[in-house]
């Protein structure tokens, strides 16, 4: 599967956050009807690879720390989900029966090729289109 639920909640997750303030994550989970437990793990995700900032304590939450007109969609998903692929044969850990020669099949290369137009689009797309 090509996207998971997981990144489209994170997709709304930052969406949430567009405006700069700090909110909370239950404020968060409300506004974008993503699941609480959901939202922690991502946003732990995103802050580890530099699009978000946590605060803690009791006005504590979650915080953009980049321009929403900077974000691409293909770096929200590939924070939490860095090995996405249309098709299993795809990953570079899948051993292909169709492969073995060492040659790719022509179901192989056009997936290949799909493959890279969505993750061209989804870097063409900014987070500040979606708001």
């Amino acid at each position: 599967m090509f996207l998971t639920k997981e990144c489209d909640y994170a997709i709304r997750i930052v969406r949430g956050l567009v405006g700069m303030e700090i909110k909370s994550v239950k404020a968060i989970c409300e506004e974008e009807y993503v699941p609480l437990p959901f939202a922690y793990k991502i946003l732990k995700k995103l802050e580890a690879v530099g699009l978000v900032k946590a605060y803690r304590g009791a006005a504590g939450g979650y915080q953009l720390i980049k321009a929403p007109s900077s974000i691409t969609l293909l770096q929200i998903v590939t924070a939490v989900d860095d090995s996405l692929s249309i098709n299993e044969c795809l990953r570079d850990d899948y051993l292909c029966e169709y492969n073995k020669t060492g040659n790719l099949c022509r179901v192989h290369l056009e997936l290949n090729r799909i493959q890279a137009s969505l993750f061209e689009a989804l870097d063409r797309k900014y987070i500040s289109e979606l708001v």
